[in-house]
């Protein structure tokens, strides 16, 4: 599976920079712990502070990227405050990992996406996520 996804710079807190082995993205949800952290593991129902940096498969431009902002961002995980994708892949890793997730529409904004960020129905999404912290 490693190699069907994206290329990413492992250090935990550094800008991601993303680089796609191919057009097309791996098909279901997947996600790969590019830095194991050694904090406390995130659970359903968690508050989650996170970094975070999304992008469409094969794009360039971040539709949105806490990093850039440079503010962390905080919420419910497993609760339904974020999209599915988020939920099923944040809990179980722990405080001071980098994920890589790869989130297909059904798992993100569905088949209306979010044309405003640039997000079409059928777009598959790449989060790079820095777990900071959970309570």
């Amino acid at each position: 599976m490693a190699e069907q996804m994206p290329k990413v710079n492992a250090e935990f807190g550094s800008t991601p920079v993303i680089e796609f082995p191919t057009p097309e993205a791996p098909k279901g949800l997947k996600a790969i712990e590019l830095t194991e952290g050694d904090g406390p593991m995130v659970r359903r129902g968690d508050t989650v502070t996170v970094n975070y940096h999304g992008v469409v498969w094969g794009k360039d431009t971040p539709f949105d990227s806490s990093f850039d902002r440079h503010q962390p961002a905080s919420f419910g995980i497993g609760v339904g405050q974020v999209i599915k994708g988020w939920d099923q892949t944040v809990p179980g890793h722990n405080v001071g990992s980098r994920l890589v997730v790869s989130i297909p529409p059904e798992y993100g904004y569905g088949s209306r996406g979010v044309p405003q960020a640039g997000i079409g129905g059928d777009d598959t999404l790449v989060f790079v996520i820095d777990i900071i912290s959970t309570r």
